[in-house]
């Protein structure tokens, strides 16, 4: 799917602002400066000719249309220089009425040729932090921002996080929307479930994918809404999100009041996914039993059977900071 579909289109439409905006500037200041210096305007209406001036020199034989065209340039380097002069002169710079794009490699159109260029994937990137749920988690929670030194006092704990860690930042790295697997996040809290998880939805963000980051308690609460919300609210309008994006992180899973209505949302969300092939990342505070206990078989097989587990360990990250 790549970037989100709402963020592309806003994001293309404000890039084109910006070149009517540079392009509607720069025209302003040359009328200025033809108000204020009338052999400039001169000057300009013989550069605007030059074209069809050298269009008009193909109709000669090649030795004249190559004399001719040579002509045509001194004319114009003669001119461009006069030009210069008398904008200096008068106190302007040179390029007063030049274009000012903010990005000279794309003019601000956000593509070079067919390629996007960086200042737009850039924007798209930003763009995506803010729409992905967790942008305040994004600026602090990266891989590099996590220790492993608040688990060393237990080997066995720093041993399984070293892996973990490992196993999640290669994740990351080599994110594919077609191939990679979904994960379960298994630990009790402070363990590092949501910052790893942020880290991963940072690097796969920055690779030009749709991710979004949401509790259980949120995600209920949109499927919620819309079900028994304002009738004139459009189908999915809240909820297609979930279906679509390359990677769904969905964060405390179990924490969301158990109901058949809440059962039947995750239950259908997950199948969706599972038989798109679509990448889903869930962290839960609960033990396999108690997972069984709160959801049908249906959840807890395609949970057990789909994802990939990975287990936290550890001793409260949180309350260590604090204790300290």
């Amino acid at each position: 799917m790549g970037y989100n579909k709402q963020n592309f289109k806003r994001i293309r439409e404000e890039f084109a602002a910006k070149h009517f905006v540079a392009e509607e500037a720069a025209e302003a200041r040359r009328a200025e400066l033809h108000m204020a210096l009338p052999r400039v305007a001169e000057i300009d209406r013989a550069l605007g000719k030059t074209g069809v001036r050298i269009m008009g020199a193909g109709l000669l034989s090649k030795a004249e249309r190559e004399a001719e065209i040579e002509r045509l340039h001194r004319e114009t380097d003669a001119l461009n220089a006069e030009r210069a002069r008398l904008l200096l002169a008068a106190g302007y710079p040179a390029d007063y009425s030049d274009v000012k794009y903010e990005c000279e490699k794309c003019a601000d159109s956000g593509y070079i040729g067919i390629k996007m260029c960086d200042c737009m994937r850039n924007a798209l990137v930003l763009a995506g932090f803010e729409s992905s749920g967790i942008a305040r988690l994004l600026e602090k929670q990266t891989f590099e921002s996590f220790s492993l030194d608040y688990y060393k006092n237990d080997a066995r704990a720093h041993a399984n996080m070293e892996r973990v860690f490992g196993l999640m930042r290669a994740y990351a790295a080599d994110f594919d929307p077609a191939t990679s697997p979904s994960l379960a996040l298994f630990g009790g809290t402070g363990l590092g479930k949501t910052h790893l998880s942020s880290a991963v939805a940072r690097e796969v963000l920055k690779k030009g994918h749709d991710v979004l980051y949401v509790t259980a308690l949120d995600l209920i609460g949109d499927f919620e809404t819309e079900q028994f919300g304002s009738r004139n609210m459009p189908r999915g309008e809240l909820t297609d999100k979930y279906f679509e994006c390359d990677l769904l992180i969905v964060d405390d899973l179990g924490t969301e009041v158990s109901n058949q209505f809440t059962v039947s949302v995750i239950y259908n969300l997950l199948n969706i996914r599972i038989n798109r092939k679509a990448p889903t990342i869930v962290s839960t505070n609960l033990g396999q039993k108690e997972l069984l206990a709160k959801y049908n078989d249906r959840i807890t097989s395609r949970i057990f059977g789909e994802f990939r587990p990975l287990l936290f360990l550890g001793t409260d990250v949180r309350m260590q900071k604090i204790t300290k």
